[in-house]
């Protein structure tokens, strides 16, 4: 049983991986996966002076952007792997200001439903050993036949 275990964890991030890997958007931002597993993905993308707002801290549409692709790609762990997800809809609180060497956000899966499923995420301020949630969001995703 182990090793089921395994193979399927693999295939997991393989998957996620792939899907990941043709998200030009993320590139551009220098985002990272560094985690997915059943309902969950964790990313990371460096704050860089190309993303910083007027009051030095990183624009919220980077913590929305990392937001939304980790809990889309924790509902995308779910999905059968003939199905790709997209967002329908997805809330954002900002807590705090964005600050710090990188942001991380942690999505995971609230419920997997046959048709819809809802997500959410939680966004990391990194600063050396520091960690601060800058932001939450709630939102639907939606499976979506993978193109022929």
């Amino acid at each position: 049983m182990p090793n089921d275990i395994d193979a399927d964890q693999a295939s997991t991030l393989r998957r996620v991986r792939t899907s990941f890997s043709q998200q030009s958007m993320m590139a551009t931002l220098g985002a990272t996966l560094a985690d997915a597993d059943r309902g969950r993905c964790v990313l990371r993308a460096p704050i860089g002076a190309h993303v910083l707002q007027q009051h030095g801290a990183a624009h919220a549409g980077l913590a929305f952007m990392l937001g939304d692709s980790a809990a889309g790609y924790a509902a995308l762990t779910l999905m059968p792997h003939d199905a790709e997800v997209m967002t329908v809809e997805m809330k954002i609180n900002l807590m705090a200001p964005a600050v710090g060497d990188a942001l991380e956000a942690v999505g995971t899966v609230v419920k997997s439903g046959r048709r819809l499923s809802v997500v959410q995420a939680e966004v990391f301020a990194l600063s050396g050993a520091h960690r601060k949630t800058i932001a939450l969001l709630q939102g639907t995703m939606i499976p979506v036949p993978l193109p022929e």
